[in-house]
């Protein structure tokens, strides 16, 4: 069993999968004053349960790291999984500065397409594979060289972002493409093959700019798309998928088993119409919303 949680962090992203083997992962971070403890703790908490803790940075974007320099001082990160880089963006923030500093040092794992790492990817004896591959970037692919080069003068690091993909064994699978944007997605499609994965987080927190086109849903077949947190103009709510839209249901909590899924909101009255309802109560995870059956 593992467990994956999306936060409500407002406009920006936050995720972390507490693996069923001895793996804590958290992916981004947008600490907000106003429950910025509660949420340290909470991963606090977890981690120490975990010999192995991760960061996975998917942007430099403030949305994608605000609190990251509280964050380590808290938790301290020793595993920074990253795309390489030199962006210059928000280069007089704090956050901006510490995510420079881990970015620099020997905490550094560089990711792209298809890189092994210990307890990453790989099992030994001393413990078993978080079950994160990476999917994206291909270092020498021109177009992400483009991307490269724009980030590295200042401008938008979105289409920098990693795409990588957990899996439970006889479980579910998860895919996250960080802040991708609709035209990039597009002109990469067949430079990448994504195999079909249960659940999409949608790119760039839902919004129409990071809209996944149809080519590429087709390839993932996704069963459910987490939406997340954007003002409701900028949202594409992928009509004629089943989505689960955190700006409602705000924390969307995923308990991994095997062959099913079973959804938790923090919401007491979210609800959705496609999930089977196997009638669990009383749940520390959340409201139960229903489950997936994979």
């Amino acid at each position: 069993m593992s467990v994956i949680k999306s936060i409500s962090v407002g406009n920006g992203d936050m995720f972390y999968i507490f693996h069923g083997s001895d793996n804590f992962t958290i992916i981004d971070c947008n600490l907000i004053n106003d429950d910025k403890i509660v949420r340290i703790n909470e991963l606090k908490s977890l981690a120490k349960e975990k010999g192995i803790v991760r960061f996975i940075s998917t942007s430099p974007d403030l949305d994608h790291i605000r609190g990251i320099k509280t964050l380590d001082e808290e938790i301290g990160i020793a595993n920074f999984y990253v795309v390489k880089n030199d962006a210059l963006k928000n280069s007089d923030n704090v956050d901006f500065q510490k995510y420079r500093e881990l970015h620099d040092s020997d905490k550094a794992f560089y990711i792209s397409e298809g890189v092994t790492r210990k307890w990453m990817n790989l099992g030994d004896a001393e413990r078993g594979s978080s079950g994160i591959n990476i999917l994206w970037p291909i270092s020498d692919n021109r177009t992400f060289l483009t991307a490269l080069e724009k980030a590295n003068v200042g401008e938008s690091p979105n289409n920098i972002s990693p795409i990588f993909r957990y899996s439970l064994q006889n479980g579910a699978s998860v895919i996250w493409m960080g802040d991708l944007e609709t035209p990039f997605m597009d002109s990469i499609i067949n430079d990448i093959s994504i195999p079909a994965t249960d659940i999409l987080i949608a790119p760039h927190h839902g919004r129409k700019s990071g809209k996944v086109s149809k080519k590429f849903l087709d390839e993932i077949k996704p069963k459910v798309i987490i939406i997340g947190e954007a003002s409701c103009d900028d949202i594409d709510y992928y009509k004629g998928y089943n989505t689960i839209t955190q700006n409602s249901a705000q924390d969307i909590t995923m308990e991994c088993l095997q062959g099913k899924v079973h959804f938790y909101s923090s919401s007491t009255s979210y609800t959705v119409d496609f999930l089977k309802n196997e009638r669990i109560t009383n749940h520390s995870l959340g409201t139960y919303i229903g489950t997936l059956n994979l």
